[in-house]
């Protein structure tokens, strides 16, 4: 094969190298075509990287847990021979409080009750039953993330279909009465359902922060309560729920990825900005670098946002007006700031800790004592004011994977909310602004785990403005778009294009922008990838 691209025509040019887009090139090159990927940054990965920002300490920069990434992914592309391990997490989550207690959750459905029945005996004994419907409910969708959305019934088309509708009909069936607990689910507020199963607040706002973790949205936001399958949905050596670190952090996931694309055949590319995707007689004929080198392809796939796709990489000439239209009105608003912190010692919580590394430390830590914080929280920024009292999820990798640090040393990842993209007063790049809000972070860490703030090296703080800038997130939304159901399945990028195709025929996409959404799964690379193979003669 020529290594010269501006000569070759390649079967697939891909547009980022992120884990989906890498997931694609995998199973295009494993099929025989020749794939060539276009990654703008000097590393793969896009959102699922490592990097050493302070010299000896590697941060799982942006993405930062594992466990919806698909198993048959892993299985098909072989990722532990190429260097995936995941280290799973027990307990799963920690809850401190001011007045000395605290919350632990995990896998031990025991161990869960005993906990909680420290706030309240009737939620102790409801919580099994809770966990079990979400996860009766998470059975049933789980499915989905690995096919397309079914095309849009005509009466031209039903016949063919019928196979896939009896199967989901089936699915159906055998929710029975857990029916209307899927359309609540999916349609209600979190913050409804959660009042309606438990009484303690530690246990209600640990569950609401992961409904509304990401998403510029309150637990009383309509349809918050979805995001709550994302925590029962995907699996860790087949134990569904559980959720992992990947040794090496997240960067070591999309590199085996690279590596199994490459042993394929596919040709990985850094440092090449896509500046426009070419069109020849109305279909995608590959894409310009902004060097101005032409890469010509008979299919063009694309790992970026759908508006950043469709409103700047491709020629406004060749989309439909109601198109355009329909991705300029999507909903791509944040609230996340991401703030990973190098240090010199383990935090230590009043309410659990004794300076060593213990069970309180290897899951998801929710500094959050209330939904009524939450929903404060995120009313400062609907203001336009980052939240006087932001919500906190902090992990700390390095307490499972000692690769991380430098002995006796770590790393922690603040996931916070909520933070407006754009601010009433000022930007987020006047002179002191991300260092005052960080300040303000590590001030309510400091009241659960004092002399957290002495023990920081070195910080690295990425508003929406940042994530946006460094991981070409529009708007900062790590999801490429709101994941509510008005960008959902059908809909997701725009009704009529949930399949991966878009209107310019021969352009994919193949991002977290298309079905079934955002999180580190790899299924809309390997769905989008499909769709090319039964397309290309």
């Amino acid at each position: 094969m020529t290594e010269n691209p501006s000569t070759h025509l390649w079967d697939a040019a891909i547009i980022g190298g992120g884990h989906n887009g890498l997931v694609a090139a995998s199973y295009l090159a494993k099929s025989g075509l020749s794939v060539v990927v276009l990654e703008r940054r000097e590393q793969v990965g896009g959102a699922c990287v490592t990097e050493e920002i302070v010299p000896g300490y590697h941060f799982s920069r942006a993405a930062y847990v594992n466990s919806l990434f698909r198993p048959e992914i892993i299985r098909d592309l072989d990722l532990e021979r190429h260097g995936y391990q995941y280290l799973p997490r027990n307990p799963s989550s920690f809850t401190p409080l001011r007045d000395g207690r605290s919350l632990l959750l995990g896998p031990d459905e025991k161990a869960n009750v005993r906990s909680i029945a420290a706030f309240s005996r009737r939620d102790a004994e409801r919580f099994p039953a809770y966990e079990a419907m979400l996860n009766r409910l998470a059975a049933f969708l789980e499915p989905f993330l690995d096919e397309p959305p079914l095309a849009t019934p005509t009466a031209t088309k039903v016949i063919g279909m019928l196979p896939t509708l009896g199967r989901i009909s089936l699915r159906g069936l055998r929710l029975g009465r857990d029916l209307p607990n899927l359309v609540e689910v999916a349609t209600a507020p979190a913050a409804r359902i959660l009042e309606r199963w438990f009484e303690s607040e530690p246990l209600r706002s640990t569950l609401a922060t992961d409904a509304i973790i990401g998403a510029m949205a309150s637990p009383w936001t309509p349809g918050s309560g979805y995001v709550l399958f994302h925590h029962v949905m995907g699996e860790t050596d087949g134990a569904r729920g559980v959720w992992s670190y990947v040794r090496g952090g997240m960067g070591a996931l999309s590199e085996s990825i690279r590596s199994a694309a490459e042993r394929f055949g596919a040709k990985i590319r850094t440092d090449c900005e896509v500046a426009e995707i070419l069109v020849s007689e109305d279909q995608a004929a590959g894409v310009r670098l902004t060097d101005g080198e032409e890469v010509k392809a008979r299919s063009v796939l694309s790992g970026a946002d759908p508006q950043v796709t469709f409103l700047k990489l491709t020629p406004a000439v060749s989309l439909p007006e109601e198109f355009r239209d329909r991705i300029a009105t999507l909903d791509m608003s944040s609230g996340v700031t991401k703030i990973n912190v190098a240090l010199d010692r383990i935090p230590k919580f009043t309410c659990s800790s004794d300076g060593a590394v213990g069970p309180e430390h290897r899951g998801t830590i929710h500094i959050c004592e209330s939904m009524t914080e939450i929903d404060a929280a995120y009313s400062d920024a609907c203001a336009g004011i980052p939240s006087r009292r932001p919500i906190i999820e902090m992990t700390i990798p390095s307490a499972l994977d000692d690769s991380l640090a430098p002995p006796g040393k770590h790393v922690a990842s603040l996931f916070v909310q909520y933070t407006p993209y754009q601010l009433r007063d000022g930007s987020w790049d006047d002179p002191g602004r991300r260092d005052e809000f960080a300040d303000r972070v590590f001030g309510v860490v400091e009241e659960f785990a004092p002399g957290f703030t002495s023990s920081v090296v070195g910080r690295d703080v990425l508003t929406p403005v940042d994530l946006e800038r460094i991981f070409g997130l529009t708007g900062g939304n790590i999801f490429h778009g709101a994941m509510t159901l008005d960008q959902l399945y059908w809909l997701r990028p725009a009704a009529g294009w949930a399949r991966y195709r878009t209107p310019l025929k021969g352009l994919y996409l193949c991002g977290a922008g298309a079905h079934p959404g955002g999180g580190v799964l790899g299924a809309p690379g390997r769905n989008a990838a499909r769709a090319v193979l039964a397309d290309l003669p």
